[in-house]
């Protein structure tokens, strides 16, 4: 492994421990066992490598939602799917789940920021497929961005808002059933 690379997994470490605003520069040139220079060296500042990591985590998102897809299914099997697993890594993937606490607890600017260019990146995610399946025939043309949009909104609210201010949380089939019947109705062909 290369040093940049190497520096780039002790800032995750930093980071999904530590949350942005804690981590300095010197927490991971110890975790990365080299001098804080050498971090200067591939990376002008915090905020250039906390960018670096963030990067970083979105394309792991985007190769673990395309893993979730079956070849040959409908694209609404596929769209509930990839989005299931977008939620499952938001809510396990250790420096997702520091960075939503700490915009919650403390709303650090960076944090904030960062969050919201993770949402706009998910929602282009959701576009760049429902544009597939329009120009495969799946799908009626349709404002991809809004629906991109509806899709992800809607998935978050039912998957980890609801059960925070229900008694019980939905289960998967009952979510299905909703957005089959409604959004995707819609969508179909």
């Amino acid at each position: 492994m290369d040093r940049r690379q190497e520096i780039l997994e002790a800032a995750a470490k930093s980071f999904s421990l530590f949350g942005y605003k804690a981590t300095t520069m010197d927490q991971v040139a110890k975790i990365a066992n080299v001098g804080k220079g050498t971090i200067y060296t591939f990376f002008a500042n915090k905020e250039e490598l906390f960018n670096a990591v963030v990067v970083k985590m979105i394309n792991e998102m985007r190769t673990e939602a395309d893993a979730a897809a079956v070849e040959g299914a409908s694209f609404e099997k596929n769209a509930h799917a990839r989005l299931m697993q977008m939620l499952k890594f938001r809510e396990t993937h250790q420096l997702y789940a520091k960075l939503v606490d700490e915009e919650r607890e403390i709303r650090t600017p960076a944090v904030s920021e960062v969050l919201e260019a993770i949402e706009k990146e998910i929602v282009s995610y959701i576009r760049e497929k429902i544009e597939k399946a329009i120009r495969k025939g799946e799908l009626k043309q349709c404002d991809t961005e809004l629906i991109a949009y509806l899709l992800f909104k809607a998935y978050l609210a039912l998957v980890v808002d609801w059960g925070k201010t229900h008694d019980a949380e939905l289960t998967e089939k009952r979510i299905v059933e909703l957005l089959s019947g409604t959004v995707f109705n819609s969508l179909l062909l």
